[in-house]
């Protein structure tokens, strides 16, 4: 069975967000993969960098645990809406 993708063909729909999110927060990749190992999260660069290039799935853990991190609403990171409550 095929893999779900969005409508322009990317595999995930928050590689734009999070690469605002880590900007934002002057976090290189390294430093966001370090607060996520701190936070128990298992993600490396590596993830980080295939994510952001959309030659990545992200999973309903990943999704929470970047959310954690930034402190942002689950829609902040998949469409890009940032709430009144956002931190960021």
């Amino acid at each position: 069975m095929p893999r779900p993708k969005a409508q322009t063909g990317e595999k995930n729909l928050i590689s734009r967000q999070l690469i605002e999110l880590r900007k934002r927060n002057d976090y290189s990749q390294r430093d966001l993969a370090y607060k996520l190992q701190l936070a128990g999260y298992d993600m490396d660069k590596n993830v980080i960098t295939r994510i952001e290039t959309n030659k990545r799935y992200v999973t309903d853990l990943e999704l929470k645990a970047l959310s954690e991190i930034f402190q942002v609403s689950y829609d902040c990171l998949i469409d890009g809406v940032f709430s009144t409550d956002d931190k960021n």
